[in-house]
């Protein structure tokens, strides 16, 4: 039998709504913290917060503060709304109540992406050192269920990707690209792009990808991740047969419809297939913002396979997402919001993980270069065209408690970019002579 708690009020500057307890139950109640931690909770937020190019407003205190006019850049303002709310959040789930407080409206930022990229630049002065060493006591450690087993990773794709593939429409370009775009040049700030422009820029991503890979007449090409199919299109236009694999079931039925529609059925297969299941040998083989989804439990696993799937000369494609190996050490067997709320199982690897698992895979990386800024470009791109289709999400029936959960992953993931937080990076791997056993 499950327990049904009672919807609760969720504040925000648009009023009162009620929270779903049954779908956002964390977010519809307050978590368990003594008095004492969330004192404490709120001492070290203060604290730290004062130290931060940060300008922090209670309503409670001041309903409305300006922003400064001095002609001087102003400091991004974090509004909160309750405070006690807020700080019991913190002092018992850490950052992963920071993101709830959000989603529940206890806090606002005028922008969002400004607060967001100023915590990410600081986010090792956030927690004073001596407590840094006590992380392990109040972290919370990743959920078993979250690992990426055969079976666990088709789960894990289903949270996120089959949510809606009319959601993604929304705010993806026409191509439906859900990956780093790459501009020329880039875009102004607060500059809109258009639907062409924003294809553009994707195709133009995509085009360095199958260039890396030698992809052309004749290519035997393997893609591990189909998306939506466009990089399959893409590649079946230079006259490459392509197979692509997916665990999204949405993925797969709009891709297969879209690759019809395109002409190239003849040359491109789609199949519901995880990547360790797959056999053959490739000549080219491309996999786009995929190792993120993996885990790190099971990287020597994809390294291994994109070896044995390689055909004598041939070459591997990649686009991945990066964090400084440090910080990945730290967040690796951490459960952060974004692993609880956005990508179950994932994490983003540092160079030097790529580095090492695909060396001891028998595969050596011959071309590497940084697309960090572009990245925040197309997150920016998406967070706009997803906030002005607020009408359109709720049609499709995803309530405000997850259009604020999704505008929150957008802007703190540009902000990880803008930051310099997180790179992306499109590489070239070969075989070396012999793997490394």
């Amino acid at each position: 039998m499950t327990l049904s708690l009672p919807a609760t009020p969720l504040t925000t500057q648009a009023g009162v709504v009620e929270v779903d307890s049954e779908r956002w139950p964390d977010v519809a109640r307050l978590p368990r913290a003594s008095s004492a931690r969330t004192a404490v909770a709120r001492r070290l937020v203060e604290r730290a917060f004062a130290r931060l190019p940060l300008r922090i407003v209670s309503t409670a205190d001041a309903p409305h503060v300006p922003r400064p006019n001095d002609g001087r850049e102003a400091e991004p303002t974090l509004t909160v709304h309750d405070p006690d709310a807020f700080h019991r959040r913190i002092g018992a789930d850490g950052l992963i109540g920071f993101g709830e407080s959000y989603m529940a409206g206890e806090w606002e930022a005028d922008d969002l992406v400004g607060v967001l990229t100023v915590l990410a630049r600081h986010v090792d002065d956030l927690v004073p050192a001596p407590l840094r060493r006590l992380r392990g006591a109040w972290v919370r450690r990743r959920p078993l269920a979250d690992r990426n087993t055969p079976d666990g990773a088709r789960q894990n794709i289903h949270r996120h990707y089959d949510l809606s593939n009319e959601l993604f429409t929304l705010f993806l370009d026409p191509g439906l690209t859900y990956s780093a775009a790459v501009f020329d040049p880039l875009p102004r700030t607060g500059f809109p792009l258009r639907d062409g422009e924003f294809t553009a820029a994707q195709h133009r991503k995509i085009d360095r990808l199958l260039d890396l890979a030698g992809a052309g007449q004749g290519t035997e090409l393997l893609e591990i991740g189909t998306g939506w199919g466009e990089l399959a299109i893409r590649a079946a236009a230079r006259g490459a047969r392509v197979r692509t694999v997916t665990l999204s079931e949405e993925q797969l039925d709009l891709a297969r419809r879209r690759i019809a529609d395109s002409g190239v059925a003849d040359r491109v297969s789609v199949e519901l297939l995880d990547y360790r299941a797959v056999q053959g040998r490739y000549d080219a083989v491309v996999s786009v913002e995929m190792i993120e989804a993996v885990g790190a439990e099971y990287w020597s696993d994809y390294f291994t396979a994109l070896r044995r799937l390689l055909a004598p000369g041939g070459r591997v494609a990649l686009q991945a997402i990066t964090m400084p190996h440090e910080r990945m050490l730290a967040t690796a067997r951490t459960h952060t919001w974004i692993s609880k709320y956005v990508f179950p199982g994932g994490l983003i690897p540092s160079p030097e993980a790529i580095t090492r698992e695909s060396a001891t895979a028998g595969l050596r990386i011959t071309h590497d270069t940084g697309y960090g800024a572009h990245y925040a470009e197309t997150l920016r791109q998406w967070r706009e065209r997803f906030l002005c289709q607020e009408a359109a999400v709720a049609a499709l029936g995803f309530d405000h408690v997850f259009r604020r959960m999704w505008e929150f992953y957008l802007a703190y993931s540009e902000a990880g970019f803008r930051s310099g937080y997180l790179d992306v990076r499109q590489l070239r791997l070969t075989a070396t002579t012999e793997a490394t056993r």
